[in-house]
């Protein structure tokens, strides 16, 4: 990102400064020469010495394994965010709760997940990068697992409620930690995470496939009018729908759960990390940043190029006095501060969001971004699966033929995240261009699904949109990291999900108004409505992105 500050190593008209450090090495501090460090905090040069031993690691083994372990954040995020658009159908009919509530799981997943994404942003900036990394899924995995024992449509909701709220911190925390890992010319790879979400939703699908058609009520939800009420509703002898005849929503949600404690078990036990350079750095702990990045380069068997020596040079040489927020990485010196300086570093890091007016409305344009972003893909991943069953029953197409279409709309996507990630490396402007064509397509494929009714329009429709979605999402996500500095990173994205998850709530407890107690089958102007709600907000996206300030798109992270 730009500079924390404008103070100088020496002032303009004075002669560089030469050290005895200088002296005895030469005009290189860690590989990085003096000059390229003028006008940098002193927090800023020690990043660019880790950004100089990073590059030189490149994309080692310990770089690889952290990105596959980053991208099964990824991977779970849209697993269970697809899950419950998927699982709604055969639960209502089984639990018999009427249709304008249906938009109650949305908001209790998105609830959890907006409450996860604010704390877990902020604690990992606080406890580290590791711990959060691996709770989040812990959470996710041991509520996941208890999901398919819900026997109550409240239970079911709070259960919900805390498996978003594992789930919320992972996209902040992965691409935090991937960026911190990864060469600075290998960051179209933070966008390419999300070729695992894709993944996640084709997979959840394919597990849906496999349990829902096979263990549902018959004459099902899919047949509309005719079919089984829920016993919940029933009267006398009536048939009705049981729990004991719908037991493929819950052997769907616990495969999901065992999926996600696998890789809890990855990260935990299989391989554990160490903690970032630069989290440890801004806590002032130099030697173990060192240590980290001595164990790393001795990981992908080479030599670490930076010593503690090398810090303390740059100690020398910078003055750190000038506010709280250049005491950030400060070594030794931030370390011994009184719990009164503590707070006011503190404090002073949340100002880096704030603290030029480019970055200020940098800062107000992403959140914006999320806002419209989450409105959109919430109201699609909720009502667009229910919709394409509902137009596939209209056409006399089987509860079987419906659930294999779905994997044929979801695939494409991991083609959306490969497409995304390729126009990343085009410098500066490809990441805002990619962002701009890649929302309105997703909010256009939404308008114009409201207009047709064949199969292969409602396939394809539905194909674009996620398509188009997971490119978008690529992008936004692998990017949003790159523009705010460790200090603050985590609690940047985190705030950026807060506000996108917060209308992630909003957006389906207005959508719900629209529906017709008798469900979302039977009125086709109300499901109109939905998608003319979530296609609108989707292109808010084009214009907040247009906004944003150009020269911060695409700089070097701190």
């Amino acid at each position: 990102m730009g500079k924390l500050s404008n103070e100088k190593i020496a002032g303009e008209d004075s002669p560089p400064m030469t050290s005895d450090y200088e002296q005895n090495h030469g005009p290189t501090v860690g590989g990085v020469h003096w000059d390229q460090l003028e006008g940098l905090t002193l927090y800023e040069k020690k990043c660019k010495l880790i950004n100089h031993e990073v590059d030189s690691n490149g994309m080692g083994k310990y770089q690889w394994y952290i990105w596959g372990l980053c991208g099964f954040g990824y991977f779970i995020d849209l697993l269970w965010a697809q899950a419950f658009g998927l699982m709604l159908a055969p639960l209502q009919q089984e639990m018999g709760f009427p249709a304008n509530q249906s938009g109650n799981i949305s908001t209790a997943f998105s609830a959890g997940l907006t409450a996860g994404a604010f704390t877990w942003g902020v604690l990992v900036d606080i406890i580290g990068r590791q711990w959060a990394f691996n709770l989040t899924c812990l959470f996710s995995a041991a509520f996941g697992l208890g999901l398919g024992g819900c026997s109550t449509y409240t239970g079911f909701l709070v259960v919900t409620a805390f498996i978003g709220f594992g789930i919320g911190g992972n996209i902040p925390i992965d691409t935090t930690i991937c960026l911190e890992f990864i060469p600075q010319n290998k960051r179209f790879l933070l966008a390419l995470l999300s070729i695992f979400q894709p993944i996640g939703v084709t997979i959840c699908s394919a597990i849906a496939f496999g349990f829902i058609p096979k263990y549902s009520c018959s004459p099902g939800f899919i047949e509309g009018k005719n079919a089984l009420i829920s016993c919940n509703l029933a009267t006398g002898g009536e048939p009705c729908c049981s729990k004991a005849d719908n037991m493929g929503w819950r052997y769907f949600a616990f495969t999901l759960g065992s999926i996600t404690l696998f890789i809890f078990f990855l990260r935990f036990v299989v391989f554990r990390f160490k903690e970032s350079p630069k989290f440890l750095v801004y806590r002032g702990k130099d030697e173990k940043a060192v240590a980290t990045l001595t164990y790393i380069a001795n990981y992908n068997k080479r030599e670490c190029g930076l010593t503690l020596a090398d810090f303390e040079a740059l100690q020398a040489e910078s003055d750190s006095h000038h506010s709280g927020a250049e005491l950030l990485g400060s070594g030794a010196k931030q370390a011994a501060l009184s719990l009164g300086g503590k707070v006011k570093v503190e404090i002073s890091r949340y100002g880096l969001l704030f603290k030029n007016k480019d970055v200020a409305i940098l800062t107000i344009l992403v959140w914006l971004t999320y806002i419209c972003d989450f409105w959109g893909f919430t109201l699609a991943g909720t009502y667009l699966p229910a919709i394409f069953a509902c137009k596939s029953g209209d056409l006399g197409l089987s509860l079987t033929q419906t659930y294999r279409n779905y994997l044929a709309i979801y695939t494409p996507g991991i083609f959306g995240v490969l497409l995304g990630a390729m126009m990343y490396r085009v410098p500066k402007l490809g990441r805002q261009l990619t962002m701009i064509i890649t929302s309105a397509l997703m909010g256009i494929s939404i308008f114009v699904f409201t207009a047709v009714n064949t199969q292969p329009a409602n396939i394809g429709l539905n194909m674009m949109e996620y398509f188009f979605q997971s490119a978008f999402n690529a992008v936004l996500y692998g990017w949003t990291p790159e523009v705010f500095p460790a200090p603050i990173r985590g609690t940047a994205c985190g705030l950026a999900s807060f506000w996108g998850r917060l209308f992630g709530i909003i957006a389906p407890l207005m959508a719900q108004t629209l529906l017709p107690a008798g469900g979302i089958c039977t009125d086709v102007q109300a499901t109109t409505r939905i998608l003319y709600l979530a296609g609108g907000l989707t292109l808010g996206c084009v214009l907040t992105i247009s906004l944003f300030p150009r020269k911060l798109v695409g700089s070097e992270s701190m």
